[in-house]
């Protein structure tokens, strides 16, 4: 169980500095193939790495997460079972 604390709090921290960055970096830029205002592009390209390394690092600490529930709740029924 604790690598699986270690990899939920380690992709948990990732995502909140990606989502950091992503606020402080390019506060008003949304990370779509076009807009209404010409946007710079370095700023469209910063966007859409920051919210793939979101998105990335979310996904894995959710499968983390459900992996760490099944593992408790397969303990429980192993210590009823006995």
């Amino acid at each position: 169980m604790k690598p699986g604390w270690r990899l939920l709090l380690l992709f948990t921290a990732v995502f909140a500095v990606a989502f950091g960055a992503e606020r402080l970096f390019v506060p008003h830029v949304v990370p779509i193939g076009f807009a209404d205002e010409p946007q710079p592009l370095w700023s469209v390209e910063t966007a859409f790495v920051l919210r793939a390394i979101e998105l990335m690092a979310a996904g894995v600490a959710a499968i983390a997460l459900v992996l760490m529930f099944a593992g408790w709740a397969r303990q429980i029924v192993r210590r009823r079972a006995h």
